[in-house]
């Protein structure tokens, strides 16, 4: 994997965008370091020998995409519940925070696209994939204040994994 300067380049910058996500002291700067996350892993999925790798890093991409779709969509409503004096739930746009970064780490309930996706990775990307590409998420999940779902999440991963 290493054997290729482009492919140290975009290690780097994922490396970069996972830090920028970590250290962002506000929700839109998090989802812009997961942007750069996104956008950095893709090329290092997409092998032009295997059809497989191309398929799974589209999947991956549409996934992600709509995943930061909604998120921003949250980011947004949390700012504008800020600004027009608490007329939008709070809780519920935790709930869809915690919602789409669940979808973003593919955690149960939201993990139906994660072993298609891993079908058609080789095993140091699968290797990125199940840890870097998690650390991100998991951690703006740690800063949410929902315990409840969270422990539902759990279940679920734990339920689905034994099955």
């Amino acid at each position: 994997m290493l054997n290729n300067s482009s492919k140290i380049l975009f290690l780097m910058v994922m490396i970069t965008g996972t830090m920028i996500t970590v250290t962002s002291n506000s929700w839109l700067g998090a989802w812009m370091g997961l942007e750069i996350n996104l956008l950095s892993f893709i090329p290092l999925m997409s092998d032009s020998n295997n059809l497989k790798s191309t398929e799974s890093s589209l999947k991956y991409f549409l996934t992600q995409a709509l995943a930061s779709t909604v998120l921003l969509f949250a980011v947004i409503l949390m700012m504008l519940k800020n600004n027009m004096n608490n007329e939008i739930n709070e809780s519920f746009t935790s709930l869809i925070l915690l919602s789409t970064l669940l979808l973003k780490s593919g955690a149960a309930p939201f993990h139906f696209w994660f072993p298609n996706l891993m079908e058609g990775l080789t095993w140091i990307n699968a290797l990125l994939l199940m840890t870097w590409q998690k650390i991100a998420p998991l951690m703006l999940i740690s800063y949410l204040n929902l315990n409840n779902f969270l422990l539902i999440s759990v279940i679920l991963s734990v339920v689905v994994g034994a099955l």
